[in-house]
């Protein structure tokens, strides 16, 4: 575990572990790196070093007051990879994650990257527009902002049930998985979770998707409440040349744990491949 300093000030927190080739993981909104531990496990097991940070403004992360914002976020990921001079990696991005790393690779390219997972990513963009109609409308964004400044922590343990899916009939999520998405959200700032709502719903990184020139693997699930898969990921791999689709039939946004062990397979089938 370390602490990466930023340009601007702001602290970094990251985790590093095992060694081989490195594996990047970026965490979706409102989560932290913890989310990752999962598949840092796996994959560390079988040969890799695998890192994962905690957003500023997420986690155990600086609470910036300035700077939470997809270009920002960008740019700390590849602080974050010149310092470690992280090379022939592999990049994983979760939902808001996943816009991180298009924005990471629309801004610094793929020198130090060779291949990419967008896992219920929210590319290439969310709202809805003229130019994007199968997106959402501002409304439900707004929505987000009135839920976290009323009761933030009412609403992260609403939200969980949703993003994991545990609303569906038959469901069988945990308590557990539901209780540790709410600390990891309580755990960031009110005002850069609050930012990370515009970050994530209104830009635009169709520009960005264009530049990919590695092997891209999307996964997402049918069945995803968060980020709809029609107006993401059914885009987006259209977008990125050399990209694999894989859909996964009734999962959720959270698949990455509701469906941990199939993930973990593909993702290791992916790298290796």
């Amino acid at each position: 575990m370390g602490m990466l300093t930023i340009r601007d000030g702001a602290q970094i927190y990251y985790k590093d572990w095992g060694s081989g080739r490195p594996v990047v993981f970026s965490h979706g909104w409102p989560l932290d790196s913890d989310a990752w531990d999962d598949q840092m496990m796996y994959l560390g097991e079988r040969g890799y070093r695998v890192i994962a940070h905690d957003r500023r403004s997420h986690g155990r992360s600086s609470q910036t007051w300035e700077g939470n914002d997809m270009d920002t976020y960008a740019d700390d990921l590849a602080t974050l990879f010149e310092s470690l001079d992280l090379k022939n990696a592999i990049v994983v991005g979760h939902s808001t994650g996943g816009g991180e790393v298009a924005r990471y690779i629309g801004r610094h390219g793929t020198s130090r990257v060779s291949r990419a997972v967008l896992v219920g990513a929210i590319p290439p963009l969310m709202l809805k527009t003229e130019a994007n109609p199968g997106g959402l409308p501002i409304a439900a964004f707004d929505a987000i902002r009135a839920g976290i400044s009323a009761d933030r922590s009412q609403f992260f343990k609403d939200l969980s049930a949703p993003f994991y899916g545990a609303n569906r009939e038959g469901a069988t999520v945990s308590q557990g998985l539901r209780d540790a998405f709410w600390l990891m959200g309580m755990q960031g700032s009110l005002k850069g979770e609050f930012d990370c709502i515009k970050a994530f719903s209104e830009t635009d990184l169709t520009e960005d998707l264009k530049k990919f020139d590695i092997p891209t693997l999307i996964i997402h699930g049918d069945d995803d409440q968060i980020v709809p898969i029609g107006a993401s990921a059914l885009l987006s791999s259209k977008l990125v040349g050399n990209a694999v689709l894989k859909v996964y039939p009734g999962a959720p946004h959270g698949l990455v744990s509701t469906h941990r062990d199939q993930f973990n397979a593909d993702l290791l089938a992916f790298i290796a491949g």
